[in-house]
């Protein structure tokens, strides 16, 4: 069990770091930070460089935290938030990724949900350092403050102000 968690752990964290990574930079594929700034502008959100700064490196933190298995409850809250934001803006489209839909950004969100519940497994920063085993209440609590701060996030900066799961 505790290889299938260190697989799902390493594979979920980089990518969601790397994701991280495209938002700020020109590495991985990304087009810089103007093209962060640039996609969340095309998403209808305020603050261009800085929302893009605050995205990036809160996928780049959570998802370097997540691969590492430290503070595994809070890198889980930063995925669930940040993925969460991203479900927000691709709900339009339907469930489908092909039709540039939310599987993906579900997926990673319920990732994270279940490690907060598992736990990183015995090879991780948190077994090393005897923060294991975390209590379940931990997870629903990533589970709430991620779902949260996403849907917050959306909501403040936005342009409509209103998330697209409400159907506007």
């Amino acid at each position: 069990m505790d290889t299938g968690i260190l697989i799902l752990r390493l594979l979920v964290g980089l990518l969601v770091t790397g994701h991280g990574v495209q938002k700020i930079s020109s590495h991985l594929g990304g087009r810089g930070l103007e093209g962060g700034a640039e996609e969340f502008r095309a998403d209808g959100f305020r603050g261009g460089v800085l929302t893009a700064l605050a995205a990036g490196g809160g996928q780049i933190g959570s998802g370097l935290l997540l691969a590492a298995g430290v503070l595994t409850p809070l890198a889980a809250t930063g995925v669930i938030g940040v993925m969460t934001v991203a479900l927000t803006v691709k709900w339009r489209h339907g469930l489908w990724v092909q039709n540039d839909g939310y599987e993906y950004p579900l997926v990673l969100v319920a990732t994270a949900a279940a490690l907060a519940a598992t736990g990183p497994g015995a090879w991780s920063l948190d077994e090393v350092l005897g923060l294991t085993p975390y209590p379940l209440w931990w997870a629903a609590l990533a589970l709430v403050v991620g779902l949260g701060s996403g849907l917050l996030t959306r909501l403040v900066l936005h342009r409509s102000g209103v998330p697209a799961i409400s159907g506007r």
